[in-house]
């Protein structure tokens, strides 16, 4: 093939290419899912009335925890892209340690809070982002007490929660990126047969993985 002919072909598709950039630069796909692992995070809590003179603290391990999330976007202004979401935060267990045999062996989590998020530089291939909304959280709760017999309390309960959030999305290549986020999923204090003092505990969620927009 000749130089001409060449370059003859590759101009459409050149201007094709062109006008896709500029169309996703300017009209940007509005869904985007995700999906990310990391761990989550809970405070060590002072137990009261245990009668302990020792270590009278509730202390929780950092178990894997997933994260999904879908949003629409509503609307852009300048920098700036509006979206709704809902962000789903899961750990299906989490161990607990305390001197004496009074709480659940583990406890488990999902959280459903449909949120508002703010990406900032929307249309750019690095986008930070902030989120804020409120849902359901379901606590599980194991079947037998941290040393041994049963677990005299439920077997779960139901909160409600309020999300906050931040994040970095980096898009790579055709809609495809890569997510960093972290998340406190703030419900209301499980139910650990032990008086803690508390009426609500911040659930910490901190995790990266992909996120697709189309």
């Amino acid at each position: 093939m000749s130089a001409k002919r060449l370059i003859a072909a590759l101009v459409p598709v050149i201007v094709l290419a062109s006008s896709a950039c500029a169309q996703m630069k300017y009209f940007p796909p509005k869904n985007d899912v995700s999906a990310t692992v990391g761990t989550e995070f809970v405070s060590t809590q002072t137990v009261y009335n245990t009668g302990l003179s020792f270590n009278p603290s509730l202390h929780f391990g950092n178990p894997v925890a997933f994260a999904f999330n879908y949003s629409r976007l509503l609307k852009t202004a300048g920098v700036f892209g509006i979206r709704a979401e809902v962000p789903v935060g899961i750990y299906p267990r989490m161990n607990m340690n305390l001197a004496v045999n009074d709480i659940p062996k583990d406890i488990g989590a999902l959280f459903v809070t449909p949120s508002v998020r703010a990406n900032i530089f929307a249309n750019d291939s690095v986008s930070p982002w902030v989120s804020v909304g409120g849902g359901y959280g379901r606590f599980r709760y194991a079947s037998v007490n941290e040393f041994y017999g049963p677990n005299p309390g439920p077997s779960g309960s139901n909160t409600g929660v309020v999300q906050f959030g931040a994040g970095l999305d980096v898009w790579i290549w055709n809609g495809w990126g890569v997510r960093a986020e972290a998340r406190d999923f703030y419900s209301g204090e499980p139910s650990y047969n032990v008086d803690t003092n508390r009426s609500r505990q911040h659930n910490y969620y901190v995790g990266a993985g992909v996120v697709h927009r189309f």
